[in-house]
């Protein structure tokens, strides 16, 4: 009896225990940056400014090439105050054919400083194939989300993926094959051939007069095909790496923070940036706008 009644006591404590912790870790899975960035900082001045400029201050650590598995090493940016957030989401970038990290290295401070951890890499060769990028972005994740500086922050259910060129063609075909992978933004995207079904939200960015991965025959092909939330600007007079460093920051980076708020966070505060509820086709910076299935 009394064996009986202690196992009981054992079984209902130990239910109790670990049914708290379920809690607490659901809670701290499921909060996000509406708990801690105030209406008042998301405006469409705050959204447009460049550099790490947002609520939350950056640090950043290297990733040598040698203690990279799968990818060439990198810079993680990540937001040092963001603790009152709960779990946040992690993005890796990854350049283009021939290209190097810092050709996208100015999505890095931008996002972290919104509250994301972010790593922007080199590939293993700057010859890589869209495919071996998309490898190389999975990676990338799988490397902030076990980092021994980061790893505790990140949301391993909540990522994203960007990529320029093959590396945008590499952000396409992770989004095929990661569920984790809640919304990508390919910036002139390259890819031969299918990737497969894509219905991850996406924000595309096109350029102009393209002339490495052209518009009708690239970004506009897969916007088409793309069956999830989805948005597209294409950048007025714009060459292959309109929306690189130092190229158009101020134009993209609004819309970019705003889409992976709204589709890794989950936060609907920044729907007013987005879609129909923003025209960005007025601008003259930008030659053509489309967006379909936005929530």
């Amino acid at each position: 009896m009394i064996k009986k009644t202690l196992l009981s006591t054992l079984a209902t404590t130990t239910g109790a225990l670990v049914f708290s912790m379920a809690v607490a870790a659901g809670t701290s899975a499921n909060a996000a940056t509406s708990d801690c960035i105030a209406d008042s900082a998301i405006n469409s001045a705050a959204l447009s400014n460049t550099g790490a400029s947002g609520p939350f201050s950056v640090s950043t650590k290297t990733v040598s090439r040698s203690s990279a598995n799968g990818f060439g090493g990198g810079t993680i940016h990540y937001p040092t105050n963001a603790g009152g957030c709960g779990l946040i989401g992690g993005i890796a970038v990854v350049p283009g054919y021939v290209s190097y990290e810092d050709s996208i290295k100015w999505w890095g401070p931008r996002l972290a400083s919104w509250g994301f951890v972010v790593i922007t890499i080199n590939t293993k060769t700057i010859y890589d194939q869209p495919d071996s990028r998309a490898t190389q972005l999975s990676a990338a994740l799988d490397h902030i989300i076990s980092d021994s500086t980061v790893g505790s922050m990140v949301n391993r259910n909540r990522l994203g993926a960007i990529g320029w060129s093959m590396g945008g063609g590499g952000a396409l075909k992770l989004a095929t094959s990661r569920s984790a992978v809640r919304a990508i933004i390919p910036q002139a995207p390259y890819y031969e051939g299918s990737y497969g079904t894509m219905n991850t939200p996406a924000f595309m960015i096109g350029c102009e007069w393209d002339t490495i991965a052209p518009t009708r025959q690239h970004v506009d092909v897969f916007y088409n095909n793309a069956s999830g939330p989805k948005m597209k600007i294409e950048v007025n007079d714009g060459n292959h790496s309109c929306a690189n460093s130092g190229y158009n920051e101020a134009l993209l980076g609004k819309p970019g923070i705003a889409w992976m708020q709204r589709y890794i966070h989950g936060d609907t505060r920044f729907n007013q940036f987005l879609c129909a509820k923003e025209n960005y086709g007025s601008i003259y910076r930008v030659s053509d706008y489309d967006y379909a299935n936005c929530s």
